[in-house]
């Protein structure tokens, strides 16, 4: 099963969905006027000159959710740049939107843009999150064939004191993995039923907005008092993936499920996308003072293991991160070069 796990593990990292973006990117200077702090985070970070101020973004949208039920993916690309955000450090204030669809005068294109809106609607609301701006684009078509509809949801957010933000790449060896939120396995309208079990989503992920404005303000809390030394949302590809994207160069992780796997089926916990979830790892020194946090707040946290040099460790597998990131990398190289 070990074996198993790894192999889906490896597939999913080349899919266009989840390959590395960076032969794109890094054809671009990202340090224009050298105010840029990083972009190893889940959103980017510009510091705001003559101030402590940084100011976060992130842009996110799950087509295929969109797709699936147009409010409910509404609803999740905007809780999406809000854990994003709030996985920095930064307090989400505000977002823009880019409405992109096929044909509106086809009823069922024009269904999916009303859902989307009420969608982005709610979740603005319950978030205190209110757009500011937005554009459309209409007439998507290629032979009469509309795209997928791609309300993209681009979220800012505000860093008081950009020394107190914190990174998604695993930073210290030894340090301890949690996972915190609910592990439903929620496997429908995943990556992993789409390129794996090669079926068609029908119901993508609900998403708890109370748990989510939640999660996000604990996240933000601990960072903010500097007990968290990297941490990362679990979105698209699920749980496992989120691990391998927390792998450095020269850290990886050693990996057990056991309080969270229990009689469940396996896969669908490492590769479901249930939403409201970070993965965060800490120093053991600072983990009664967390756990003791998280159980005041009646919010679940559950250990997955550790981070180590060099190695992604699934139980008694082991494969090299230089060997995950290189399959990881070469997608877009190799597809346009």
């Amino acid at each position: 099963m070990s074996n198993e796990i790894l192999s889906i593990l490896q597939n999913l990292i080349q899919v266009p969905d989840l390959a590395s973006k960076s032969w794109v990117y890094s054809q671009y200077d990202s340090q224009v006027q050298n105010n840029t702090i990083g972009v190893n985070g889940d959103a980017s970070l510009v510091r705001i000159p003559n101030s402590k101020k940084a100011i976060a973004m992130s842009t996110d949208c799950t087509p295929r959710y969109v797709e699936a039920n147009p409010y409910l993916g509404a609803i999740q690309a905007v809780a999406e740049t809000y854990r994003n955000i709030s996985a920095t450090g930064a307090k989400p204030l505000a977002i823009t939107n880019c409405l992109n669809f096929g044909n509106p005068q086809k009823p069922e294109i024009m269904g999916q843009i009303v859902k989307s809106i009420q969608g982005i609607t709610t979740a603005c609301k319950e978030l205190d999150y209110p757009v500011v701006s937005g554009n459309v684009s209409l007439y998507n078509e290629t032979n009469g064939k509309a795209i997928q509809p791609t309300p993209a949801i681009g979220g800012v957010g505000l860093l008081v004191d950009y020394s107190l933000h914190c990174y998604a790449k695993f930073s210290q060896e030894n340090h301890l993995i949690y996972v915190l939120g609910d592990n439903k396995g929620h496997i429908d309208c995943s990556l992993y039923q789409r390129e794996i079990l090669k079926q068609a989503g029908k119901n993508p992920p609900e998403v708890d907005l109370a748990s989510e404005k939640k999660h996000s303000a604990f996240v933000r809390k601990l960072i903010a008092d500097s007990l968290l030394s990297s941490c990362h949302d679990i979105s698209c590809g699920g749980l496992l993936v989120a691990l391998f994207e927390m792998c450095s160069l020269s850290l990886g992780c050693q990996l057990n499920f056991d309080s969270i796997l229990g009689n469940d089926n396996i896969e669908n916990i490492l590769f479901g996308e249930d939403q409201s979830r970070y993965v965060f790892t800490c120093s053991p020194k600072l983990e009664s003072l967390i756990l003791e946090q998280a159980k005041q707040q009646n919010i679940n946290l559950a250990l997955v293991g550790k981070v180590i040099a060099d190695n992604f460790v699934y139980y008694n597998q082991t494969v090299s991160i230089k060997q995950l990131q290189h399959f990881n990398q070469q997608v877009f190289p190799n597809y346009f070069t």
